[in-house]
């Protein structure tokens, strides 16, 4: 009975360090750095909050698809297939980075100025046209946005979970034989992650949110600063996965 025991506790035990690892996964650089770009685009706190909980979907589908390959062959994943999907986020950093600059400088292009006459006095003001927000009626030509805001971030996880699948198969190899534990740890290691990335969403995408209504130039200025910085990173990111690592080399 005592063995009994101690077996439910040591699987209590993985699971919770399951738990926390996802949690602490979903504040890796690298993803935060990707959802930032996306949130950046909305003007919700919730919109952004439900592009974590997306991004963090997408994430765990891909690794519990990868683990039951993996659990079921019980091989590992080669460290040359790891190395390329790494420096394919860092390209698909650097093309969210770029999507992110030039939607931001597009819309900072609406900056014009409005002559107004008030009591015979003539002056002029700053003015910034915002298309989302131009009208007021109900307009279905938008409405395929939705769609779209939840594609992204659920590619943008399934990619980031095929990406780090090969560490985090090793781990669970180590720690199980059996495949439904497996499963089930995968499971809680991305529900971890699904909240971590949720509450990291929220706060990244506060500085967009807080800005989006009165301060026009501020918002946009910090949607060019969040593409330029995920190209710069995206850059560094495949320079070091793909470059010093001489990754080029495993095609020969």
């Amino acid at each position: 009975m005592l063995s009994g025991l101690e077996s439910s506790l040591s699987v209590l035990a993985v699971l919770g360090v399951g738990l926390a690892f996802g949690l602490k996964h979903a504040t890796e650089v690298d993803h935060i750095v990707a959802v930032s770009t996306i949130v950046s685009e909305h003007r919700s706190l919730w919109r952004s909050a439900v592009v974590g909980a997306l991004w963090g979907m997408g994430h765990t589908a891909s690794l519990i698809s990868v683990g039951v390959v993996v659990l079921v062959l019980r091989v590992a994943i080669p460290i040359w297939v790891a190395s390329w999907l790494e420096f394919g986020v860092a390209l698909m950093i650097i093309g969210l980075g770029a999507s992110a600059l030039v939607r931001a400088l597009r819309k900072r292009r609406s900056l014009h100025l409005h002559r107004h006459q008030h009591d015979g006095v003539s002056h002029v003001h700053v003015h910034f046209h915002d298309h989302e927000t131009e009208h007021a009626g109900p307009v279905a030509v938008h409405s395929h946005a939705v769609s779209i805001v939840g594609i992204k971030p659920l590619l943008v996880g399934a990619m980031h979970g095929l990406a780090g699948s090969a560490a985090l198969m090793l781990l669970v190899l180590a720690q199980t034989q059996s495949l439904i534990a497996g499963l089930v740890y995968l499971g809680v290691f991305g529900v971890g992650s699904i909240f971590g990335m949720v509450t990291m969403s929220g706060l990244v995408s506060l500085p967009f949110v807080l800005t989006s209504r009165r301060l026009s130039g501020l918002h946009y200025g910090l949607q060019s600063l969040a593409g330029a910085l995920s190209i710069v990173f995206g850059l560094w990111y495949a320079y070091a996965t793909g470059f010093v690592s001489e990754l080029w080399k495993t095609l020969t």
